[in-house]
């Protein structure tokens, strides 16, 4: 066996998960089809898998499946939509962002510069905190610099971006759910969201135009 392959055997013992489950997320496209690769053996014919890759995903949606659908991972994990990049023109008069928020969040970039999902995703809570009407310009630079500094964190976890305001002062942070947070009487939860909810819907928008 090549050292970058693992063994559907050795899989299935390693990460716990049973046959039944394996094909399952094949089916729903969770896990690729080319990453079954199917080789010849002792014993005939055995399946092996990109041992990096697929040991990474399976970890990925162990960490998710009691928070989301099968239906729901198989969007999250659809590379075609996650592998996207678009300039700022683009994401603008495809209206996903208006452009006022690109350069909120993104003032000394021009409209030419190529923005990858994530760097969508991040504008697009901002958008979504800012249409809310809760927060001020600069408060949603805050949570702008919040999650694009440590969603990297969390990458695949199901959490939520809070802000909470104290005395005109605001706050921005993420937290894994599930959650309970209690804050002391003066301060104030303006608005919260789930980052898992908002990676569902805006690649359903960009399906919609690819």
């Amino acid at each position: 066996m090549e050292e970058n392959l693992i063994s559907k055997k050795e899989l299935l013992e390693l990460t716990k998960i049973s046959y039944g489950q394996l094909y399952r997320w094949k089916r729903k496209k969770i896990i690729p089809e080319d990453w079954f690769i199917k080789k010849s053996s002792f014993t005939g014919q055995e399946t092996f898998f990109p041992r990096e890759k697929i040991l990474e995903r399976v970890k990925r949606i162990k960490n998710m499946k009691d928070e989301a659908s099968l239906d729901d991972l198989a969007e999250i994990f659809s590379s075609k939509l996650s592998d996207v990049m678009l300039t700022g023109s683009e994401i603008s008069n495809r209206k996903i962002i208006i452009k006022n928020v690109i350069q909120i969040c993104y003032p000394s970039e021009n409209m030419d510069k190529i923005y990858s999902f994530n760097e969508v995703l991040y504008m697009d809570v901002v958008q979504r905190y800012l249409m809310d009407g809760g927060i001020s310009i600069e408060e949603s630079k805050i949570v702008f610099e919040t999650i694009k500094s440590s969603y990297s964190n969390y990458l695949e976890k199901n959490c939520e971006i809070v802000f909470i305001r104290k005395m005109g002062v605001g706050i921005s942070m993420i937290l894994a759910l599930p959650n309970q947070i209690y804050f002391e009487s003066l301060a104030k939860i303006i608005m919260r969201l789930q980052i898992n909810k908002c990676i569902e819907e805006l690649k359903l928008k960009l399906e919609e135009l690819f």
